[in-house]
């Protein structure tokens, strides 16, 4: 039996994939994903190694990875690479670890300011309003 993922069109590629017509699209643009050949009077057709590789571009950017950088994975993609691959991926952790650094700040003072509103009692102006209002 034929593998269903092969001469797909590019809406049963995108469907495959679990994207959109225009996610497809957009990684063509981007150089993320090749266009297949157009043959003379005829559509193109996508098979399972697009369908992997779309999958691929949507897991990297579930990891945080932005697309220039997902380009660079791709370009590493013969297993050839594993210190390359890691460098990027230890840059991404430290990115990782910093916005949860800053999330973390971030709870603190809002957690801060909700007590403070809810601490508030009378015709005294609103905490959190005050706050932001005098930052800079």
């Amino acid at each position: 039996m034929k593998n269903i993922l092969e001469n797909l069109t590019i809406a049963a590629f995108a469907q495959a994939a679990g994207v959109n017509v225009e996610t497809i699209r957009f990684y063509q643009r981007k150089g993320l994903l090749s266009e297949p050949d157009k043959p003379y009077g005829s559509i193109r057709r996508y098979g399972e190694t697009e369908v992997a590789r779309v999958r691929f571009v949507k897991s990297a950017q579930r990891l945080g990875f932005s697309l220039d950088e997902i380009a660079e994975l791709l370009g590493l993609d013969d297993g050839a690479h594993c210190k390359q691959a890691s460098i990027l991926a230890q840059r991404k952790l430290e990115d990782v670890r910093e916005k949860l650094a800053d999330l973390t700040r971030m709870e603190a003072v809002l957690s801060q300011l909700v007590r403070a509103c809810h601490s508030s009692r009378g015709n005294v102006s609103c905490p959190l309003i005050a706050s932001l209002q005098c930052a800079p």
